[in-house]
């Protein structure tokens, strides 16, 4: 789940930093515990799958040290998640999204390395917290659905135009410090769509309350956990660094003119009501010289057709005519399963961090003009060759793609909270919370 399986993230790699601390407990479940308590279009959520996703974020609270809500707002809080989770899946399982077995164990496994970890670490970990591993692999593939359904509905219909990156730098020259970041942390406070005017005064003075206990001197994390109804006010609204350009849009101008600790007024924007705090801000104006590589490889990909074997033994042969006298870029023209083939393999001059780490870890061991043996990546089986290095200025391209990359961040994030709100509001939802 797009909020769920982030914390058990979390939980995995504290758990894993205390091991042994805390002993497996034993899972109690009841009948009593099993009463619907909300229905979603055709599915039930159950009295147990709220307690059970409750402990998980209340678990975070306390590794966060955010103080937990009353208990019966942290009910409706999770509770109002677990709807948005069932719409956002229904939505995915009626137009075929789908994810295997072997993309969530791969997932599962670049997890655990990330974290330092192995699987049996993980497996440890989650033991620990009486969490069992088959949840946590259906959290980890329902995350995997909503990102492929992100990519499909929203990622996939973004475009930046130059001008708008021109504007974007333009704006940027103009600011002394040239590039900066804030990190903020927000509450929300959703206006369903088509709300009616007494709904949309009930929302505001909502979000007023919530600046009140801010001004009061509440703690801003507490009140976000109370108060917003954004999918991270339970980690305390925060939102990490984001660059001038992936602020959204309905608070840009009014983050830019804030200091360090400065709380905005309530903002509306067509989510609902907003509520801003900024916690620090820093800037970045360096010139970037980088090492670069020009380099061309050939690709046989390991798919449904192609085996693990197959393809590394396809790779091992094309190797062996390289070092019998076989001109690379020929076999690339003829093997490489990519959009370089065509080249004979060039991917042109390389930045760090342009490949996946594998391949740039097997070009960066490489001399110049020399042949890599098979490198095994996500994409497939490589054979890399060096043509060339050297050191370049990269400080322009560097703020274009950077630029790029923000304002596309920051207007697939907006896109994204919108179609979430919309397949929320149109989800049939019957509430049974309060009934005895």
């Amino acid at each position: 789940m797009f909020f769920r399986a982030f914390l058990v993230l979390l939980l995995v790699a504290g758990a894993a930093g205390n091991a042994g601390a805390q002993q497996p407990r034993a899972p109690v479940r009841s009948q009593a515990l099993d009463r619907v308590i909300a229905i979603v279009n055709d599915e039930a959520i159950t009295q147990y799958d709220l307690d059970d996703a409750k402990r998980v974020v209340v678990e975070q609270l306390k590794r966060q040290k955010v103080a937990q809500p009353p208990n019966d707002v942290l009910d409706k809080q999770v509770l109002e998640r677990l709807i948005t989770e069932r719409a956002m899946l229904q939505y995915a399982k009626d137009n075929g999204i789908k994810v295997d077995d072997a993309q969530v164990e791969r997932t599962i496994q670049r997890i655990a390395e990330d974290n330092k970890m192995t699987v049996d670490d993980v497996r440890k970990s989650l033991a620990r917290d009486n969490i069992s591993y088959a949840k946590y692999r259906d959290d980890i593939r329902n995350e995997i659905v909503v990102q492929r359904v992100r990519e499909r509905e929203v990622d996939s219909r973004i475009t930046v135009s130059d001008a708008e990156v021109d504007i974007y730098l333009a704006m940027l020259k103009a600011q002394p410090g040239g590039e900066t970041e804030y990190q903020l942390a927000h509450i929300l406070v959703v206006v369903p769509e088509q709300a009616r005017p007494e709904q949309i005064e009930a929302r505001r003075r909502r979000a007023e309350e919530a600046l009140r206990n801010i001004k009061s001197g509440g703690d801003f994390a507490q009140v976000a956990a109370t108060f917003s109804d954004a999918a991270d006010a339970l980690s305390g609204g925060n939102l990490g660094w984001r660059s001038g350009a992936r602020l959204p849009t309905i608070f840009a101008e009014t983050v830019r003119g804030m200091k360090v600790g400065d709380v905005s007024p309530v903002m509306r924007s067509a989510a609902g009501f907003h509520i801003v705090k900024l916690i620090d801000k820093r800037s970045h104006d360096e010139p970037a010289v980088v090492n670069q590589t020009h380099a061309r490889h050939i690709l046989i990909r390991v798919n449904e057709i192609t085996s693990e074997s197959d393809a590394k033994a396809k790779i091992e042969r094309l190797k062996d005519r390289i070092d019998g006298g076989a001109k690379f870029e020929d076999l690339a023209k003829l093997n490489s399963e990519d959009a370089t083939a065509a080249k004979g393999g060039d991917l042109g001059w390389l930045n760090p961090g342009d490949t996946v780490p594998a391949f740039e870890e097997a070009m960066n061991r490489l001399q110049v003009n020399k042949v890599s043996g098979p490198v095994r990546t996500s994409f497939g089986w490589h054979l890399i060759e060096v043509l060339e290095r050297r050191k370049q200025d990269v400080t322009a391209e560097r703020e274009r793609a950077q630029a790029q990359i923000a304002i596309r961040q920051r207007k697939s994030d907006e896109a994204f909270d919108d179609w979430i709100r919309q397949t929320r509001d149109r989800a049939y939802v019957e509430m049974r919370l309060d009934d005895k």
